[in-house]
């Protein structure tokens, strides 16, 4: 008997601490008491007091980190003092509300910076004072270290197929088409692998076309770009630099970072020009 009172008491609880949020012609409302105005302009939400006085906006981002991994957080910046922007995560009260009802929610529920009394400047303030870290999963922070790494390396790839990291050549493709452009992706479906070699011709890989997979000298495999569209898996087509990219992280001895080339002063018969 104790414990169905402890339960029936619990979601009376719930229910009596529920909060009725709304956004009606950009007012917000809590239980049917107006606390804040919102407008917007593209993925950036501005939120306002009763007064229509500009206080904070929330701004939505969605990027690809590497490979199919994406990140989708909100910039949290305040109107009145610009001196820092904060990247946090945020929720949504249903798997399909948009943009606006997630600002609001997460506003209300999440950040507590709006309550029955309007937008709480002291909330606001203490969020930027504490700067709370995201919730990153495993596979996101997997794929933030991966693409910190690829950045290190600055990859390029020439117009005749060379592979350069901070402008040193350090490998090249071989079986290229005829049509080959460094920005291009590659669409073909050939009988011949395409093969990465180090500066020093030493084999490192292949890309397979036909099942969009690189295999290094090793023995280790990647499916290069895939995406998750509802549940059905799609290959997309990759470049040339995200396969030299994901080579370069499958076998870390293929490119180690090093500095940029810096042009020197030019020489003639040791006088400098």
């Amino acid at each position: 008997m104790k414990k169905y009172l402890i339960i029936l008491f619990t979601v009376l609880g719930m229910l009596f601490n529920a909060q009725n949020i709304k956004t009606k012609r950009g007012i917000v409302t809590i239980d049917g008491i107006h606390v804040a105005k919102i407008s917007n302009k593209s993925d950036e939400y501005i939120f306002m007091d009763l007064k229509e006085t500009p206080i904070y906006t929330i701004e939505f981002v969605d990027k690809s980190i590497v490979d199919s991994v994406r990140d989708s957080y909100i910039k949290l910046n305040r109107i009145y003092n610009k001196d820092k922007t904060l990247e946090l995560d945020y929720i949504s009260p249903s798997a399909f509300s948009g943009e606006e009802k997630s600002a609001v929610y997460t506003s209300v529920k999440s950040l507590k910076i709006i309550d029955n009394k309007g937008i709480n400047i002291k909330n606001l303030d203490d969020l930027f004072s504490k700067t709370p870290k995201r919730n990153l999963d495993a596979k996101t922070k997997e794929a933030y270290s991966v693409r910190s790494k690829i950045d290190k390396l600055n990859i390029t790839v020439n117009n005749v197929g060379e592979i350069l990291s901070n402008g040193r050549p350090v490998g090249y493709f071989t079986n290229l088409p005829v049509s080959f452009g460094s920005e291009d992706t590659v669409m073909d479906k050939t009988f011949v692998d395409i093969e990465i070699y180090d500066a020093n011709s030493k084999y490192i890989g292949r890309y397979i076309t036909t099942t969009k997979q690189l295999k290094t000298a090793g023995g280790k495999t990647f499916t290069m770009y895939r995406e998750m569209s509802g549940r059905a898996s799609i290959l997309k087509f990759p470049t040339y630099k995200a396969i030299a990219e994901r080579l370069a992280i499958m076998d870390p001895n293929f490119i180690k970072p090093q500095g940029k080339v810096v042009a020197g002063p030019v020489l003639k018969d040791g006088i400098e020009k």
